[in-house]
């Protein structure tokens, strides 16, 4: 954060750029989705289209809106504080949601399939990233929203919240990368072209949410404007 801001660094070039991957990557894995891998459906014969909805809700519901609710700060920068924190936390509670019914898609399709469940490094860690992510949400409603802890609780909080979110977020993202190698490995091992289009738009896809995740981390540490509070939050009164 300090050596965001003391490297001379700004959060606007980085959210204008995030955006820019986000709208890339949400249509990269739709078009992954839908053209090469048949479409999306919550109940199908063909039980891959099941699996589909869930890159498709791990990547644009989780991993972009959770993006959002991090840089809510550095998007408005001029937002009333009150307003921004309610958004992130309605941004935060949306990913989750969508995040956890993505987990559920997989399960129901490795179900329906008769595969056995949470056997791969990505599914441990997608069940613990989603757990994280809701204690963080569930820490940061009743620290800083409702009912509140005492100020010189959430001073001393706040850091902790930021970083251990940011720990969060990467994560999630360690994880949206293992899944896509899981996957694209299963797909070549059955006979899929490993040097076909496909195979090159799941790679460059996941490639550009490496990307989108590293302007989100700068965003976020970055300031707003000069001499900016960390995290652009404003500072907690001790009394």
């Amino acid at each position: 954060m300090a050596g965001a801001s003391g490297l001379g660094v700004k959060a606007a070039p980085f959210t204008y750029a995030a955006h820019a991957l986000a709208a890339a990557a949400a249509v990269m894995v739709l078009v992954w989705c839908i053209h090469f891998r048949g479409g999306l459906a919550l109940e199908a014969e063909n039980k891959n289209l099941i699996f589909n909805v869930h890159p498709v809700l791990m990547l644009i519901g989780y991993i972009i809106l959770g993006s959002e609710a991090i840089m809510i700060y550095k998007i408005f920068p001029n937002w009333n504080h009150d307003t921004a924190k309610l958004t992130h936390l309605i941004l935060h509670a949306i990913a989750t949601v969508l995040g956890a019914f993505g987990i559920y898609c997989a399960f129901k399709f490795h179900n329906d399939s008769g595969i056995a469940n949470l056997y791969s490094l990505h599914s441990w860690l997608g069940i613990g990233t989603i757990s994280l992510y809701g204690v963080q949400w569930v820490f940061g409603f009743v620290t800083f929203f409702f009912p509140g802890a005492a100020p010189t609780v959430r001073r001393v909080a706040l850091p902790w919240h930021a970083l251990f979110g940011l720990f969060v977020y990467v994560l999630t993202l360690a994880t949206a990368e293992l899944g896509f190698l899981e996957k694209l490995t299963f797909l070549q091992s059955g006979g899929l072209d490993k040097y076909g289009a496909e195979a090159f738009l799941v790679n460059f896809t996941a490639l550009v949410v490496v990307l989108f995740g590293a302007t989100v981390v700068v965003a976020a540490v970055a300031p707003a404007h000069v001499n900016e509070e960390p995290q652009g939050y404003v500072p907690i009164p001790v009394s």
